[in-house]
């Protein structure tokens, strides 16, 4: 497994800014697949995005297409989530995720396929 230690939320007003980041240890720090989750009150838990280690391949949800970028520094073992013009509803407590085995793409939204996680970061968007 893989432990993954968040850090980078906060309160940030509508239309603001913020960068998550996530790094990795342990014996297997270099994951197939890494990305971020988040959760908000009575609402599962959903996909923001997720990248191969190797960074060749990305993968967004439609929420946050065109504001959140996910990116990785593997000299550092840790992936960031650049996350721009805010909204309220992207208020929620934000979890990096990491899976070691292959992963197809269509199936990347789905928690049940990462097997190690962090223990979140709150982000609350103010209106």
């Amino acid at each position: 497994q893989v432990r993954l230690v968040e850090s980078g939320g906060g309160l940030v007003q509508a239309g603001g800014s913020l960068r998550l980041s996530c790094t990795a240890s342990g014996r297997t720090a270099s994951p197939y697949l890494w990305g971020w989750f988040r959760q908000a009150p009575g609402k599962e838990r959903e996909i923001v995005a997720a990248m191969t280690w190797i960074g060749d391949e990305t993968t967004y949800a439609p929420s946050g297409q065109g504001r959140f970028t996910i990116s990785g520094d593997n000299t550092k073992n840790t992936l960031y989530l650049q996350m721009s013009s805010l909204k309220p509803e992207d208020t929620a407590i934000y979890y990096c995720a990491a899976a070691t085995a292959v992963v197809p793409i269509f199936h990347r939204h789905q928690p049940s396929r990462y097997d190690s996680w962090g223990q979140g970061t709150q982000v609350t968007v103010s209106s």
